[in-house]
């Protein structure tokens, strides 16, 4: 790619810049350079403050523009004064929305300056009751078209199932006739679709959005992921027929089988886009993901919860084969028996859990200890230590999964026995059984690290039973194999590391992201707040975007629905969402298309 190309930059106004406190002590004593006494009583000033300070809170002093810690032989020599904020979360708890910290920074609320005009009409269409039935029905009949995955697909081609998929292509065309006449499509394995809308400046890396096809609109894909899609065609019908041109080029791409690992979607769309624009030649994608939005830690302060990074994945198949024979002489131990103990010990053997600094999980537990109305204190103070203590971060981890279970998910790599298979007759003692157990790797860990482990509570048991053992390619030291032989393997050839985190720094894309959604909620009709949040996590599940870490490392993966606009989740037959709340959707990916043009 041409080294003329340049990314989302971010003005460097966008972001505050916040100097360390010494560096105002400086400025405010340079006026005194020339009087010693009065650069000594300063001094005096300072060290009585701080004993007073530390004598009063109980804490240590405060660095630059760091945080609180924990005093040291070595701090009392440099410490200067806790700030403000710092003070006020120490004695009242939650900061305001609109205050700084350095824990969970925030982004500047970012609204469209060039396009403003443009960005107020397309408001105003959108509040318009006749625009919104007509984009209803868009949705609506996207979600009659059934386009479910499922697990045992074969190739496009092959499988007659996925033909259903152009009876969707066909509605599509017919439901945004413009977009699909007006921008280039190219279609990838069949059913993958990449809409490309050229921008005038050829150095503007390319935006992409993803997506996937497959008062209350019900149907599977109403939420994941079909409101998504038309909700991002919606936004381009809009723009077009109002004549917008873009700078920047965007692209959507639209897989077909994410809810199956993506192989025959993204995974193919991956490979087209990278020969296309280049390695490292996206400057941000967005995809579906993270949660919804809403005031979910209480009070009136909204948190928006974009996913910087997801955890890993991997399959593990366990194969245990034994002599066969008639039920009616019976061993001690059938193949059933030896699957079910090898089971049962892996479930009682979980992964260890770890809150790793810098983190998903980590970084939004300082932000909900930072800025959450309804937060339990003791958290809250254990936030606030773990910065610097690691007896406190550890002290964090096992009360974020007393206190909160989900975090036993979301803190270890997870294992749940999904599938057995094995016994064909009554009074045939069984001669091959499997199971495979489904695992989402914890950020800190890896695929080598789960098979070592995975391989090391298997052997045990299949020593007791005499079974030799295949972990993963490799003869394993077990038993003679006498008994039978076991096989550990990766199911599906799908293992896949934890991604890569997004930056997040201020001259990063996430920036434009993050303070579009601001500016989205904030100018919501009927929105009443104190402030918004953005406060970034970790996702449990996988997206497409696992195919795509060669095009860029800025990932954001967010739906902006509230969480009262959901319902019943995904997946599911009662799938919902609520119409009016989906419109803000059509909201955002407007916004987000006119920012990132403009940078």
């Amino acid at each position: 790619m041409s080294a003329k190309r340049h990314s989302l930059d971010v003005p460097k106004g966008q972001a505050a810049d916040i100097l360390p406190l010494s560096t105002y002590s400086n400025a405010r004593s340079s006026t005194n350079t020339k009087n010693p006494r009065s650069k000594l009583l300063q001094r005096l000033f300072l060290l009585l403050s701080a004993a007073l300070c530390y004598a009063y809170f109980g804490y240590g002093l405060v660095y630059g523009r760091t945080h609180i810690t924990h005093p040291s032989a070595s701090d009392a020599s440099t410490g200067v004064l806790a700030t403000h904020h710092e003070q006020q979360a120490l004695k009242l708890g939650p900061l305001l929305p609109s205050e700084h910290s350095d824990v969970c920074p925030q982004p500047k609320t970012v609204h469209p300056l060039k396009h403003r005009e443009l960005a107020e009409e397309l408001d105003r269409l959108y509040a318009d009751e006749a625009y919104k039935l007509k984009a209803y029905d868009a949705l609506s009949g996207a979600v009659q078209i059934p386009t479910e995955s499922y697990d045992d697909l074969g190739p496009v081609g092959k499988d007659p199932r996925w033909d259903t998929f152009a009876e969707f292509h066909e509605y599509l065309e017919r439901t945004f006739p413009r977009v699909f006449e007006t921008l280039k499509v190219t279609k990838v394995n069949t059913y993958g679709i990449v809409l490309h809308w050229q921008g005038s400046d050829e150095a503007a890396l390319p935006v992409v959005m993803a997506a996937h096809q497959g008062e209350w609109l019900w149907g599977r894909g109403s939420c994941d992921d079909k409101s998504d899609l038309i909700a991002g065609l919606q936004a381009i019908g809009a723009l077009l027929e109002r004549g917008f041109q873009p700078k920047r080029t965007f692209v959507w791409a639209y897989g077909f089988d994410e809810e199956a690992s993506g192989v025959q979607g993204a995974g193919h769309l991956a490979p087209y886009l990278e020969e296309t624009y280049g390695r490292d030649g996206v400057a941000l994608i967005l995809d579906e993901g993270g949660g919804a939005w809403g005031t979910q830690y209480g009070g009136d302060v909204i948190f928006a919860v974009p996913s910087l990074s997801e955890k890993g994945y991997l399959d593990v198949k366990i194969e245990v084969t034994t002599k066969g024979g008639h039920s009616s002489v019976p061993p001690k131990h059938t193949a059933v028996g030896i699957l079910s103990s090898m089971v049962v010990a892996i479930e009682t053997e979980p992964h260890e859990a770890a809150l790793v600094r810098g983190g998903g999980a980590y970084n939004s537990t300082q932000c909900a200890a930072t800025y959450a109305p309804e937060y339990p204190e003791r958290l809250r103070k254990l936030a606030r230590d773990a910065v610097d203590s690691d007896s406190a971060l550890g002290e964090l981890r096992d009360a974020l999964m007393d206190e909160f279970p989900r975090f036993e998910a979301v803190l270890r790599t997870t294992q749940a026995a999904d599938l057995v298979q094995g016994g064909v007759k009554v009074n045939a003692l069984p001669e091959k059984v499997t199971a495979v157990v489904n695992h989402r790797i914890a950020e800190h860990s890896s695929v080598t690290e789960l098979k070592e482990h995975f391989a090391s509570v298997v052997v045990p048991v299949a020593a007791r039973f005499n079974l030799s053992v295949e972990a993963f390619g490799k003869n394993v030291s077990a038993g003679n194999g006498k008994g039978g032989h076991v096989v550990l393997s990766d199911a599906f050839g799908t293992g896949l590391e934890p991604s890569p985190v997004t930056p997040m720094g201020t001259d990063d894309p996430y920036q434009i992201l993050a303070g579009t959604i601001k500016a989205t909620i904030e100018s919501a009709e009927g929105y009443n707040a104190s402030g918004v949040v953005v406060a970034p996590l970790l996702q449990l599940g996988n997206t497409d975007t696992r195919y795509y870490w060669n095009l860029t490392r800025n990932i954001v993966r967010y739906k902006h629905l509230r969480d009262v606009d959901r319902y019943n989740g995904a997946h599911t037959v009662n799938e919902a969402v609520r119409a009016r709340g989906w419109i803000e959707s059509i909201r955002f990916f407007t916004k987000f298309i006119l920012n990132c043009d403009e940078y």
